[in-house]
């Protein structure tokens, strides 16, 4: 049986793999986001996938590294976690109404023999129009601190988008139709990984 890691925290990217019958050890990467950049943000996204699936494969020396790592285009800028409240509601006052992008970078790593493939994953994301009051309330929950773009779908944030243009899995963190592509890429067919 193949060994899968996933060398993210993320506890959404978990979730999904496993509802979607895999069963991945986690390996969190160590990996810099704050030193690392890129000339657009879908570069960005893909280097540091890139880079946490690499660290990961070192470590463990064999099996499927998976790594992925999401920004929220918006206005031409990549935007990650917001590090203060400050920042989660200066943002959602400026997206409320508007379009953005989620890109989440995808890579997979065949640990044993070093391939990888890769690709990045695209969502159009529209945000609906919460209140001063409602934005507040959001930050004081903590979520969106803690994801890319400041916002969720599966959680308190899902009451402030007004729909999706595309794989609703990529802007979770995770796009399981291009992951299963990148397997195939390296001669893995997914349902050979699926648990018993």
């Amino acid at each position: 049986m193949t060994t899968i890691v996933l060398a993210s925290a993320s506890p959404a990217r978990l979730a999904l793999l496993r509802s979607a019958g895999l069963d991945p050890k986690v390996i969190i990467s160590g990996v810099d986001e704050e030193a690392v950049s890129a000339e657009t943000p879908a570069a960005l996204a893909l280097t540091l996938a890139r880079a946490k699936a690499a660290a990961v494969a070192e470590q463990v020396g064999d099996g499927l590294i998976i790594g992925c790592d999401s920004v929220l285009e918006f206005d031409g800028v990549a935007y990650g976690k917001p590090e203060t409240p400050e920042t989660a509601k200066a943002r959602w006052a400026r997206m409320r109404g508007r379009s953005g992008r989620l890109l989440t970078g995808h890579c997979v790593v065949d640990a044993a023999s070093g391939r990888e493939a890769a690709e990045v994953g695209s969502t159009v994301v529209r945000f609906g129009t919460p209140t001063d009051g409602e934005i507040a309330a959001y930050v004081a929950t903590g979520e969106p601190l803690r994801v890319a773009g400041a916002f969720t779908l599966d959680g308190f944030g899902g009451w402030f988008v007004d729909g999706i243009d595309g794989d609703h899995g990529n802007v979770l963190g995770i796009s399981l139709p291009l992951v299963r592509r990148l397997f195939g890429e390296l001669g893995v067919e997914v349902a050979t990984l699926w648990r018993a």
